[in-house]
């Protein structure tokens, strides 16, 4: 079968559907699920185009919300055309562009349309995107909500970019105040400076200097005021990349008193350990940073009892001099870990081994990334109305992760050399073969989201 030809039948002895994996065939019409039907119950009809995959798994298509293109603006770092490869190459058939790091961000109207008249024509798998809050904007989010971003990512810390300012909490009671009794959804860089003397004692190549500057108390400062506004206004509310543990306890009892607060955590958290960060090995380098084993088996425990809602990469590229490879200086380093293409393998190489099942992927990496973006009524999972995304991919097979198979656009990345199981053979983004086992659509046909309200109060989905 061509890549970039529409499929009509995906055949496998291992489709996952609701509480099982059975064999089964998932009939595509018109770019949506038709029907899911067990293997050998269907009448072939003439002129169908069938992918039967034997035992490779079928499942939905991963949903990453949480991405950093940088384009218009910043593309030596990354652009929607090598990221979105990246994409399907990792099985990933929607992303959520995140509004900083390119310029000018998604922080009013104009710039919400400029980022998609970047976009089109570029994407091989659907992109929707977050907008951005800024100090003095708030008359800009009611706007942007109502062209189709679904909510606002803002910063409790410096940002690292000039043109992306934190908010102080003024501003965050003036958004909440504005957002209150909508759909939208405010999301958190979850760090709050300390008043405690900022000089860094240590040698900057040295890891433990780094993690020293960025303690676990900046995050639970910071999602204490989180809570607490959650708490007051009752606006939907969503931790992005959660590193510390240390705060789960205080996410726990918001919830428990009715905050409806979301959070995630990202694939580096889950697998990398500070312990084992080599000296000038700024290609680690993140914020909230790597932390320890301790934390790590933590987080995993929070994942298991549902304190964490889903999984992302926070993919954070960046052009190779910025990571100050010549010095190995991590204070002076950008923070950001490219890992976007990897997820998939990277999350199931540890969860396997921690009892998640296939059903706990599709969970955290699929269902709720849908539901956090307003997604869900389309995406997410498979049953007859929704998209036809589909990953298909073997979670048995181990490779290792080397330069030349990486599609991003900057191939610097902590994990060059890590042997990982799960391998992505295909991807399909509504019906369309977008990846076959290392090659990739000729024309890019991923679709821009636009996520809106209709007349019965259900997020829809319309393309630009």
């Amino acid at each position: 079968m061509e890549v970039g030809s529409q499929v009509t039948v995906v055949r496998s002895s291992r489709v996952v559907i609701n509480d099982a994996i059975i064999p089964a065939e998932v009939v595509i019409a018109s770019g949506q699920i038709a029907d899911i039907l067990p293997t050998g119950t269907r009448v072939q009809s003439q002129g169908e185009k069938v992918l039967d995959v034997g035992d490779l798994v079928v499942m939905p298509g991963i949903i990453d919300s949480h991405v950093h293109i940088n384009e218009p603006g910043r593309t030596a770092w990354e652009g929607f055309h090598s990221a979105t490869r990246a994409a399907a190459a990792g099985g990933i058939t929607t992303l959520v562009d995140m509004p900083l790091n390119c310029q000018p961000p998604t922080t009013t109207l104009t710039n919400f349309h400029t980022k998609l008249r970047a976009a089109r024509r570029q994407c091989h798998v659907d992109v929707a995107f977050w907008g951005g809050l800024i100090p003095g904007n708030t008359a800009e989010l009611k706007p942007m909500r109502e062209a189709g971003v679904p909510g606002f990512k803002c910063f409790m810390i410096d940002s690292g970019v000039e043109e992306f300012p934190h908010v102080s909490l003024k501003d965050l009671h003036m958004a909440m105040r504005k957002l209150q009794g909508t759909d939208s959804v405010l999301l958190f860089h979850a760090e709050e400076e300390l008043d405690l003397d900022k000089s860094v004692v240590g040698e900057p190549s040295e890891y433990s200097t780094f993690l020293a500057s960025r303690p676990d108390a900046m995050e639970v400062k910071a999602i204490r005021t989180i809570c607490e506004l959650c708490l007051q206004y009752k606006v939907r509310c969503h931790i992005v990349h959660l590193s510390s543990a240390q705060a789960v306890p205080i996410i726990r009892e918001a919830r428990r008193k009715g905050a409806p607060l979301t959070v995630e955590t990202t694939h580096h958290y889950l697998s990398l350990d500070a312990k084992y960060v080599p000296p000038g090995g700024t290609q680690y380098k993140c914020c909230p940073p790597i932390r320890s084993k301790k934390n790590q088996d933590q987080l995993w425990i929070a994942l298991q009892e549902g304190d964490i809602d889903l999984v992302i990469s926070d993919h954070s590229p960046c052009t190779e001099d910025l990571k100050h490879l010549e010095n190995g200086d991590f204070l002076q380093a950008w923070g950001g870990i490219s890992s976007l293409q990897l997820g998939l393998p990277l999350f199931w190489t540890s969860a396997r081994l921690r009892g998640f099942s296939l059903h706990d992927v599709v969970k955290l990496m699929c269902q709720n990334p849908a539901k956090l973006s307003g997604l869900e009524e389309q995406k997410g999972s498979l049953s007859p109305g929704q998209d036809a995304d589909l990953v298909i991919w073997d979670p048995d097979k181990e490779f290792e992760v080397n330069e030349k198979m990486i599609q991003h656009k900057n191939k610097l990345t902590p994990y060059l050399g890590f042997h990982l199981h799960g391998e992505v053979f295909a991807s399909i983004v509504r019906g369309n073969l977008v990846y076959l086992n290392g090659e990739f659509s000729p024309t890019p046909l991923g679709n821009l989201l636009l996520v809106q309200k209709n007349t019965a109060r259900k997020n829809r989905i319309s393309s630009f």
